[in-house]
């Protein structure tokens, strides 16, 4: 077999590696050199022209088979899309003053405008706060909107709030922002005009909350309604929380004392706060009596600071129901300004030939007036309460029977009575407009508003109703409510207190009424909780600086003429 061996060089004939040694063969010094095989050759060139075709296929499903979507996607890659916070709507007095409305957020980090309050005291249990959008961790909302909690703010959220916008933006590579457009707007939550009267407000809170300070209470509450449309013009309660801080969420020193407040600053008393009402149920069991004839206008019953009546446990010992003092003889009027227990005691349980109406209508009357139970489904909604009856108290004092003692404390607005100061506003309400149980309103009234009435109490004459005024009345000109006995307005009204403690050492002091006498329009009630009963400064001398303010304020003239 003839083969072609290339030429020799001389020295590969004598080079003899071992004769070498300095020779590295690692670094193949003292080899022959062998040129590549041609197998080698193809096989890489092979590799090549398969790489080649992959990314030719590659390039050409990127950007001719699919070039469309990646074309979209790498589009919609520098956009993104984000929330437009709607503004909340604004809340504002019955006047146009705002109580609560939106400020510029100042951090950049944030998009939605914040909440600004008033900043005068006795507004926050009434307006409530709110709580503003949160990120997670990556800096995304997981909570996309401005909420109310607690008073106006949550129970017309849905008003308030508005609805969130869309925007696109768009960034380039370095996350830049190159421009931006509102996909769709957002829609601004309502504006809202409140019932509520600011300076009335501002003045019911700050007399109230004197005389807690001055005279021990704990807490007090007050409100004032509009007999006529059911508006409330005013209703604060005192100690309070702010708004402002609770909105802003910062003061955890300030949040945290809230919560430690023995007071309740959480409590909006008006609706929440149950009381004993005492003697503020008087009127109420005139009517009953009137109604029930048990009793007339013009007959006088003896009180000589007592009645007895045969011990149920102890025959031979006697039962004695005692008057605040011996207020002599009285008739319905005298009895309601004097506020004669035993006069009542009478009417309510019977004694001797004095015919009572019972506590089964004792009950009955209470409740047409809206005591003992709460308005359901409405931005009042409320605690029940109790009006003392036989299965009540079986369920109390295990299943013990109810006795005659029982209805007298009863009449009086003792022994378990327990109401609501919203209970004693729509009552003395319905008691000032002969018997129309109005459901009352928050939001302003137009002279189109349709009034809202929850139940006409019939079968009480018009003439019961006015016996009942007068007495209130006599009880300011003459009774145990002088210190409404104010040069300028004329009021009408009944005091109430109710005895706390096991040594009776603290009172819950109440007054109730309407002004003014000649035409009945406006209904309030105040209450001062849980004071020393060594002092005698209460709710009558809460109202009477309120009054007094009211009389000299030239701006208020409407509401005293």
């Amino acid at each position: 077999m003839q083969r072609n061996y290339g030429e020799i060089d001389p020295d590969e004939i004598l080079l003899d590696a071992h004769n070498l040694p300095e020779l590295d063969t690692h670094q193949f010094e003292g080899r022959l050199e062998k040129p590549i095989g041609r197998q080698a050759v193809l096989l890489l060139s092979l590799v090549f022209c398969v790489i080649g075709a992959f990314f030719t296929w590659r390039a050409w499903n990127l950007q001719i088979a699919n070039g469309e979507g990646y074309k979209n996607r790498s589009e919609q890659n520098s956009l993104r899309s984000t929330f437009v916070f709607a503004d909340r709507g604004v809340i504002s007095d019955r006047n146009g003053i705002p109580l609560a409305w939106n400020v510029e957020n100042e951090s950049s980090d944030d998009v939605y405008v914040k909440r600004k309050y008033l900043e005068t005291e006795g507004f926050s249990n009434l307006l409530g706060f709110v709580r503003y959008p949160k990120k997670d961790k990556n800096g995304f909302y997981f909570k996309t909107e401005v909420t109310g909690h607690d008073g106006v703010e949550e129970y017309f959220d849905g008003m308030l709030k508005g609805i969130n916008g869309e925007k696109v933006v768009e960034t380039n590579a370095k996350g830049g922002v190159v421009s931006q457009g509102v996909l769709v707007p957002p829609q601004h939550g309502t504006n809202i005009a409140l019932s509520i009267d600011q300076d009335l407000q501002m003045a019911l809170y700050r007399n109230i909350k004197a005389t807690a300070e001055t005279s021990g209470f704990v807490g007090g509450s007050g409100a004032i309604m509009d007999t006529q449309t059911g508006e409330i013009l005013a209703m604060t309660t005192y100690p309070e929380y702010s708004s402002q801080v609770l909105a802003n969420g910062d003061d955890s020193a300030v949040i945290d004392s809230y919560s430690s407040n023995s007071s309740n600053p959480y409590m909006n008393r008006v609706l929440s706060g149950l009381y004993t009402p005492g003697s503020i149920v008087k009127p109420f069991m005139a009517l009953a009596a009137l109604n029930e004839k048990v009793i007339t206008p013009e007959k006088q019953i003896l009180s000589t600071g007592s009645i007895s009546i045969p011990n149920p446990y102890f025959k031979d010992k006697t039962s004695v129901f005692h008057d605040w003092r011996a207020n002599g003889w009285t008739d319905i009027r005298q009895a309601i300004a004097v506020s004669s227990d035993v006069y009542f005691y009478e009417v309510g349980g019977g004694f001797q030939d004095q015919r009572g109406i019972g506590i089964d209508n004792i009950n009955k009357y209470m409740e047409l007036f809206g005591f003992g139970t709460g308005v359901k489904d409405s931005f009042f909604a409320s605690k029940d309460g109790v009006i003392p009856n036989p299965e009540w108290k079986k369920k109390v004092f295990d299943n013990d029977q109810w006795r005659v003692g029982d209805t007298y404390n009863t009449s009086i607005g003792q022994f378990g009575f327990q109401v609501t100061p919203f209970q004693a506003l729509r009552a003395v309400a319905a008691l000032t407009n002969s018997g129309t149980l109005i459901n009352p309103t928050i939001i302003k009234t137009t002279p189109t508003t349709t009034i809202s009435i929850d139940r006409k109490i019939s079968n009480i004459p018009d003439s019961y109703y006015q016996i009942v005024r007068e007495g209130m009345r006599q009880a300011v000109t003459q009774g145990t409510l002088t210190a409404l006995n104010i040069p300028g307005i004329h009021i009408a009204g009944k005091t109430g207190t109710a005895e706390l403690g096991t040594k009776k050492q603290y009172v819950n002091s109440l007054v109730e009424g309407f002004f003014p006498y000649e035409n009945p329009r406006y209904a309030f009630v105040i209450v001062m909780e849980k004071g020393p009963a060594k002092y005698k400064e209460g709710a009558p001398v809460a109202a009477k600086n309120f009054f007094e303010w009211l009389v000299a304020s030239s701006s208020k003239q409407q509401y005293i003429q």
